[in-house]
C-alpha cells in the first residue's frame, strides 16, 4: 500500500474533507496490497461514506473490510457495519453484526454493541432479548456511563409488565452522575414505574423531581400517571393495588410508544451513530458486577432453582393368594383386572401430583427450540392467538434449555428454566402452564431475575 497516500487521506479526513479523503482512499486500493491492508482501507472508506450520509455504500465498504480475514479489527468493523444498517433501518442485519462484534475477544468496547443491539431488538418487539443486551451493556466494566443502558433496561422491564424490576434498574442508575436532561427522564420513568406498582407518594415525588428545573416535559402517558398519583395522594391514599402499565399499543412490535423513556415520536432511543476508526485495544475488561448495578447474583436464587418436588408415595402392594379354585383363564383374567386397577390408581395419583404427557419439560424444550413455530402447539387456546404470538416473541431461540425448578399441582405448574444463547450467555424464564387433557400447555412466559426471589 502507498503509505504516504494513505496518511494524506487520513489527514483529509481529520480536516473534515470527507469527499477528498474518500478519493485518496480509493486510490490506495489501486496499488499492490499486503494482507490486512484491504480491510484497513475499506474500513476508512466506510467511515468517509457515513460522513457523506451514504449508508448503503458504507455497508458495502464495511462488508469488504469484514471479508479481509487478515484485518484484525473484527469487533470495530462489525460494530460500524451494524450502525450503518441501523441508519438504513435494517435492524435484523444490524443485530447480526452487533453479535459478531461482541463475540470478538479483542473488542474493547462491547458495551456499545450491546447497547445498540438492545435498541434494535426493542424496535423489533423482542423485549426480553433487548433487556439481556442492555443488562450486558450496563454490567460491562469498560462502560464509563451505564446510565443509558440502565434506563433502557427499565424500559424493557416496563414493556414486560415488570415495573418492580424497572424500579430497581432506575434506582441503580440514579446512583451515577448524569446530565440534567437524562436525570429528569430517569425520574419521570421512575415515577411511571412507582405508579404501576401502586406507590403513589413515591410516584408524585419522582415526577416532581423530573419537573423541578422546568426544562423537562412529561409525555402524555406520564402526565396521566402523574395526575393519577396526585389524585390518590390528595385523597390520603399513598398505596394502591398495582395497576397494569398502559404500554400505549406496545403489543405491536413496531410500536413502542407510551413509555416516557422513548423519543417523542414513539420510536426506541438508539444510540447516536458514532463510528469507530481505531483498531480495538487488546485484553478488554469484561464481566464482574460493580456497585450500583442492578440484578447482582442473589445467593438465595441458586437454592431456589434447585428445589424440586419429591414424591412421598409407595406404589408397592401385596396381593393375597386366592383360595378359590378356578380355571387358569379365570386366574389370568383376575390378575389382569388387578393390574388395571393398580395402574389406574398410579395414573390417577400421578395426575393429581402434576404429572402428564407431554411433560412440562418437553413443552418447555419445544417452545425454545422454535418459538415462532411452537405458538399453535405449546400455548393454551384460552389466551388467544395474538397473546401467544406476543409471548413467543419474548423468548430466545435455544436448543440448550435447563429446567432449574418446578412447582406443580393437578391443574397448574410453574416451571423455571434457563435458556443458553448462541453467544454463551443465559436467560432465565418463568413459565406458567395449565393442564391440557393429560398434558400441559403454556399460559404465560416471564423473564425471571434473581431480584424477584428476595
Amino acid at each position: 500500500m502507498n503509505n504516504e497516500l494513505f496518511q494524506q487521506a487520513r489527514a483529509q479526513y481529520a480536516a473534515k474533507d470527507f469527499a477528498g479523503a474518500l478519493s485518496l482512499f480509493d486510490q490506495c486500493l489501486q496499488g499492490p496490497l499486503a494482507p490486512g491492508e484491504t480491510g484497513q482501507i475499506q474500513h476508512q472508506r466506510g467511515n468517509c461514506l457515513i460522513k457523506l450520509k451514504d449508508a448503503a455504500s458504507a455497508v458495502a465498504a464495511y462488508s469488504a473490510a469484514a471479508e479481509d480475514s487478515a484485518y484484525q479489527a473484527v469487533g470495530t468493523v462489525n460494530y460500524n457495519l451494524g450502525m450503518a444498517y441501523v441508519a438504513l433501518r435494517d435492524f435484523d442485519q444490524a443485530i447480526e453484526c452487533f453479535e459478531v462484534a461482541v463475540s470478538d475477544a479483542t473488542y474493547a468496547t462491547k458495551y456499545k454493541a450491546y447497547s445498540n443491539m438492545g435498541s434494535a431488538l426493542l424496535r423489533l418487539g423482542k423485549n426480553a432479548e433487548a433487556g439481556v443486551a442492555f443488562r450486558e451493556a450496563a454490567l460491562d466494566e469498560a462502560n464509563p456511563d451505564p446510565t443509558k443502558a440502565l434506563l433502557n433496561l427499565g424500559v424493557c422491564f416496563m414493556a414486560l409488565d415488570r415495573p418492580a424490576d424497572a424500579i430497581a434498574s432506575y434506582e441503580s442508575a440514579l446512583q451515577f452522575d448524569m446530565k440534567p436532561d437524562m436525570r429528569n427522564k430517569m425520574w419521570a420513568s421512575l415515577g411511571q414505574a412507582y405508579t404501576a406498582t401502586g406507590q403513589m407518594k413515591k410516584a408524585v415525588d419522582a415526577f416532581e423531581l423530573a419537573l423541578a428545573d422546568k426544562t423537562y416535559f412529561l409525555s402524555d402517558v406520564a402526565s396521566i400517571d402523574y395526575q393519577h398519583a396526585i389524585a390518590a395522594v390528595s385523597q390520603g391514599t399513598d398505596q394502591l393495588q398495582p395497576t397494569k402499565v398502559d404500554l400505549g399499543g406496545f403489543e405491536d412490535p413496531a410500536d413502542v410508544s407510551g413509555l416516557d423513556t422513548l423519543a417523542a415520536d414513539g420510536t426506541a432511543v438508539l444510540d447516536p451513530i458514532v463510528y469507530e476508526q481505531q483498531q480495538p485495544i487488546a485484553d478488554p475488561v469484561y464481566g464482574g458486577y460493580g456497585a450500583g448495578y442492578p440484578m447482582d447474583p442473589n445467593p438465595a436464587a441458586e437454592s431456589f432453582f434447585n428445589q424440586q418436588d419429591h414424591m412421598q408415595a409407595d406404589w408397592t402392594k401385596d396381593f393375597q393368594k386366592t383360595k378359590r379354585k378356578g380355571s387358569i383363564l379365570g386366574k389370568i383374567f383376575g390378575l389382569i383386572i388387578v393390574l388395571i386397577v393398580v395402574a389406574f390408581g398410579v395414573a390417577a395419583y400421578g395426575y393429581t401430583q402434576g404429572y402428564g404427557y407431554p411433560t412440562q419439560e418437553s413443552v418447555a424444550a419445544e417452545l425454545f427450540a422454535d418459538p415462532d413455530s411452537a405458538v399453535e402447539k405449546v400455548f393454551c387456546a384460552e389466551i388467544g392467538s395474538d397473546k401467544a404470538k406476543t409471548l413467543a416473541k419474548s423468548v430466545i431461540k435455544s436448543g440448550d434449555v435447563t429446567v432449574d425448578g418446578m412447582s406443580k399441582s393437578m391443574n397448574e405448574s410453574t416451571v423455571y428454566v434457563t435458556a443458553k444463547t448462541e453467544q454463551g450467555g443465559s436467560v432465565k424464564y418463568k413459565l406458567t402452564m395449565v393442564r391440557d387433557m393429560l398434558g400441559w400447555k403454556i399460559a404465560n412466559v416471564e423473564l425471571y431475575y434473581a431480584s424477584q426471589n428476595k
